[in-house]
């Protein structure tokens, strides 16, 4: 620790994933008495015997009042609610409550940029870090992602760049924290079951902004401008998807400061949604002084992350893309988009009592549907009375196979399920796992 703010601080960790184990390491370290409280019951005994060995008390299965009656400070899990007895009786006291990506800046002197957004914001995260990465930097890319900010901190060096995904649900917990580069990718409506409205969620995104200085940059949807009316912002603003920006799309291509970078065909990342992530991430990098050549490195050889229009591979000239993070008609609309070519989707999954209608007009360029899944039988009918022939499938990997008989050369297949995965698999990734399975079958 840099300071000794909380040195003989009694501090509570509320919950106890990833987050809550590094915010207690980092509270050990700053020689604070810490409390762990947890509503599930502690399993690993090993884990308790070198917590308690530690100092640190542990009280799992609830969370008593009485643990307030001396706390200075709670750190909380972002994914617990502030609905929750304990805080709306610690904030009835008084007591702070922070996340632990609040500590960052108690820790290192390293550089931040700071990435938040409804939609992008991890491939914003992984670009920007291979950019970095191929200009020679050290990025440590941590946050939402599942690397905790005060754990990545601590391994910090000067000459490392912090590249920070940040949630709304750790950014309520914002008190004096501050990046030196605040991206913002867009800003939709969100995660309502979190928040009480829209407000609050629009209102923790942008308290990113609260504690920039004019030495710091915004980065900014040029499409949504409208959302900074009335609002301070102190640091430099720059906003990409905008004409007036360093960083535009025009005739087929990348521009950058004026000049022409790439053409659209040479960027393995597609979709109009990526695009602006790209520009948006060309904008943070050059912040760090990153050169064209490891952008256009860059922009050649990044395929995505996993089941986020991840590019598999071509075979017989068809490509083929994993989405499987697309579990509602917003995101699939996105991949939908990213296409002029005729394309094989394969979509559905749990059946959530969803219309489709919403995803009528992008379909022009849809020859035919791989549907499987609770909603098989929905989309069936909603394609067909829109003049699309549909396959079933049991299951994605079946979907693969049969997508990789009806696709010609120079098509795409696309797997963008537009539902929810719970009818068949426990999470996007499972599902998304399944269906590479099966491209890798594909002969």
């Amino acid at each position: 620790m840099k300071t000794d703010k909380y040195t003989g601080k009694k501090v509570i960790v509320l919950g106890y994933g990833r987050s809550g184990r590094s915010a207690v390491d980092a509270m050990l370290r700053s020689g604070a008495e810490v409390t762990l409280t947890t509503n599930e019951i502690f399993a690993d005994e090993k884990t308790r015997q070198v917590l308690k060995g530690q100092g640190v008390e542990i009280v799992d299965g609830h969370h008593p009042m009485n643990l307030l009656n001396d706390a200075d400070l709670i750190i909380k899990n972002p994914g617990i609610p502030y609905t929750i007895e304990f805080i709306k009786e610690a904030q009835k006291r008084g007591i702070p409550i922070i996340t632990e990506v609040e500590l960052t800046r108690d820790i290192t002197d390293a550089p931040v940029i700071g990435i938040t957004g409804t939609n992008g914001k991890t491939t914003v995260t992984h670009l920007i870090g291979e950019i970095l990465k191929n200009d020679g930097q050290k990025p440590i890319l941590c946050g939402n992602i599942g690397y905790p900010a005060s754990e990545a901190a601590h391994e910090a060096d000067d000459d490392n760049i912090l590249v920070m995904e940040l949630s709304s649900f750790q950014l309520m917990g914002v008190d004096t924290f501050k990046p030196d580069v605040a991206l913002f990718t867009n800003i939709y409506e969100a995660h309502l079951d979190y928040h009480t409205d829209r407000q609050e969620y629009v209102e923790a995104k942008l308290s990113l902004l609260k504690n920039l200085d004019p030495d710091d940059t915004v980065i900014f949807n040029g499409g949504q401008k409208e959302m900074l009316d009335g609002r301070t912002v102190r640091a430099e603003l720059k906003f990409f998807n905008d004409d007036a920006s360093d960083a535009f799309i025009r005739d087929g291509s990348i521009y950058w400061k004026g000049r022409r970078l790439i053409g659209l065909e040479e960027v393995l990342l597609k979709g109009s949604h990526n695009y602006e992530n790209i520009l948006a991430s060309i904008m943070a990098a050059d912040r760090f002084g990153a050169g064209e050549d490891a952008v256009i490195r860059t922009l050649k050889e990044f395929g995505g992350i996993p089941h986020r229009m991840e590019y598999l591979g071509s075979i017989n000239d068809v490509k083929y893309y994993n989405d499987s993070k697309a579990t509602n008609n917003l995101a699939t609309s996105f991949a939908l988009r990213s296409f002029d070519v005729p394309t094989v989707w394969i979509a559905g999954g749990l059946d959530r009592g969803q219309s489709f209608d919403e995803l009528t007009e992008y379909i022009a360029h849809v020859k035919h549907l791989v549907a499987y899944g609770e909603t098989k039988e929905k989309l069936t009918g909603w394609a067909g009375e829109r003049g699309i022939g549909v396959t079933s499938a049991a299951d994605p990997h079946e979907a693969a196979l049969i997508a990789s008989e009806i696709a010609v050369q120079g098509e795409v297949v696309l797997f963008s399920p537009a539902c929810a995965s719970w009818d068949q698999y426990k999470d996007y990734e499972a599902r998304g796992d399944h269906f590479k399975e099966g491209f890798h079958k594909i002969q």
